[in-house]
């Protein structure tokens, strides 16, 4: 879909999107291809503070630039647009997990990093700590819930599309507080 198309699909599942700075031209597509897209993957931040969160990941930081991922869902349920096309945030995972998204099958367990997942899926970056305790309140879930159906009815995918960083990539926690199996059910109960 289109930077444009992705901003209208967003908007038309009720959620509250700020666009940052020319987050539709931001993006990594000189590092490589950006699809074709089969998924979407879910992360926290580890790290605090909305306006910082937001600004690491457009910007970045030494060792890896951005933008970190193309939405960062803030505590308050806001979705930041911070680019569009390829983006630092999935890394090489598991081509098998890969698979099972494309057939939207059971995933199986990732215990490989073979894949480029920058190239296939889109990303949205959740602000938290993700160390268990720090809470995941309930307009942040349903922004959560909200944008991975706003992508999956786009496309015409179902919940088995969506995954978290931590069913992709080997040593990965994200998102950490809430199980990706809850979100999924959420995200199928709402393309219903």
């Amino acid at each position: 879909m289109s930077a444009s198309s992705f901003l209208k699909a967003l908007k038309a599942e009720g959620l509250t999107v700020v666009q940052v700075g020319d987050w539709r031209d931001h993006n990594r597509d000189h590092k490589g291809p950006w699809g074709p897209v089969h998924g979407v993957m879910i992360h926290h931040t580890a790290t605090r503070g909305s306006a910082r969160t937001v600004e690491i990941c457009r910007e970045g930081y030494e060792g890896l630039p951005g933008p970190l991922c193309h939405g960062v869902i803030t505590k308050d349920g806001r979705v930041h647009l911070v680019g569009y096309g390829r983006a630092n945030h999935a890394g090489p995972g598991d081509d098998d997990v890969l698979r099972a998204v494309i057939a939207e099958k059971g995933l199986p367990r990732d215990n490989e990093s073979n894949t480029d997942g920058n190239r296939h899926f889109y990303g949205f970056e959740c602000e938290n700590l993700g160390d268990g305790v720090d809470p995941w309140p309930a307009a942040q879930l349903e922004a959560i819930e909200r944008a991975a159906a706003a992508i999956c009815r786009h496309h015409g995918w179902n919940e088995r599309s969506v995954i978290g960083h931590l069913e992709w990539q080997p040593g990965k926690v994200d998102p950490r507080g809430f199980t990706m199996a809850s979100m999924r059910e959420r995200i199928r109960d709402r393309l219903k």
